[in-house]
């Protein structure tokens, strides 16, 4: 379920470990995407850099695809996580699918050749907009045979979020009425799925031209946010996971007065609302932010998850490394239905 403008991607039907002499030593230089200074998508630009060198527990990966978050974006544009950049020219990206290059040790579990899909350390170390990145062991669990690299690539920090959302933080099970907003998005997509797969009956918000999608993901209940003011409809719901906050139509503030006493609200992007503590304790209700962890035994989990078809992924554009900056321009629009990617290498 996939829609491609730009791909050379073909679905992989098999992780595979292939002998480490088969796989080549990377070289010394690589193509990354580089920004020198904070600013719009125009700053971003392509460059050769020199390969990074993993540390400790490591491992080298040769990339394939990068996804695009909006944290990135966010980031380029001096916010997000910008004030932890230790200094420029500076590689963005979080997500990557791809081939282990070099391990730590003989018997790591993900030995050269080992097709894996995970997270960067950005910004402590260089993002995966190149073609080559590292990541923590930690960080990494094996592709779902069941798909392409683009596909993976558009899993981990968007699945790993939506797992902590609602599986550890919601705690969803059946008979709980979770609202999610903005569920046609990357993360949003993933909890919607993954709230109804463990119970709760799921009411989403979206753009009218997603309902039916969103339906087919497994709410119960949609809402055209441009057209119907959610809380004139919704009822009352236990949880409220928030991916938009204050900064449009003030749908934080109004999310509180659809949950019940004590409920939980939950909001998840960077800046979305300065004062959702003080307000959700002023109406009575629990709050919490959230930032992903990437824990590589849970996208394990999701792996096998996505491998059965429990939940799927769905990739909304696949834009060449080169053209970065518009694959920014796109998440910066908003409408994207699931995820962007970028593609980097040949699987």
């Amino acid at each position: 379920m996939v829609s491609h403008r730009h791909t050379r991607f073909r679905p992989l039907r098999g992780a595979s470990a292939t002998d480490a002499a088969a796989v080549p030593d990377p070289p010394q230089d690589m193509r990354a995407i580089v920004f020198d200074g904070f600013g719009g998508p125009a700053v971003l630009r392509e460059a050769m850099i020199p390969v990074p060198r993993p540390v400790m527990s490591e491992v080298l990966v040769r990339v394939v695809a990068a996804g695009v978050n909006p944290i990135d974006a966010k980031t380029r544009s001096g916010a997000g996580v910008s004030g932890a950049i230790a200094g420029f020219p500076s590689t963005l990206g979080y997500d990557f699918s791809g081939v282990v290059v070099s391990a730590p040790y003989e018997s790591h579990p993900f030995p050269p050749g080992t097709e894996v899909y995970g997270m960067t350390s950005f910004p402590r170390s260089a993002g995966s907009y190149a073609d080559y990145t590292v990541a923590p062991t930690l960080s990494l669990a094996r592709k779902p045979s069941s798909l392409s690299h683009a596909e993976a690539a558009a899993v981990p920090l968007a699945a790993l979020t939506a797992w902590g959302l609602v599986v550890e933080t919601a705690r969803a099970h059946e008979g709980q009425r979770v609202l999610i907003h903005a569920g046609a998005g990357g993360v949003g997509h993933f909890a919607v799925q993954l709230a109804a797969y463990f119970g709760a009956q799921v009411i989403a918000t979206g753009s009218a031209a997603n309902l039916p999608w969103l339906r087919e993901l497994g709410a119960s209940v949609v809402i055209d946010y441009a057209t119907t003011r959610f809380e004139d409809i919704v009822g009352t719901v236990d949880v409220v996971i928030d991916l938009i906050g204050n900064v449009h139509d003030d749908t934080g503030s109004r999310s509180l007065g659809v949950l019940r006493p004590g409920g939980l609200y939950v909001l998840v992007p960077t800046g979305g609302w300065a004062g959702y503590a003080q307000a959700a304790a002023a109406a009575g209700v629990r709050a919490t932010s959230y930032k992903v962890v990437p824990d590589g035994a849970v996208l394990s989990t999701l792996s096998r998850l996505l491998d059965s078809s429990a939940i799927r992924v769905f990739v909304d554009q696949v834009y060449e490394l080169g053209e970065a900056a518009a694959a920014h321009r796109d998440v910066e629009r908003g409408h994207a239905r699931g995820k962007i990617v970028l593609a980097v290498g040949d699987s």
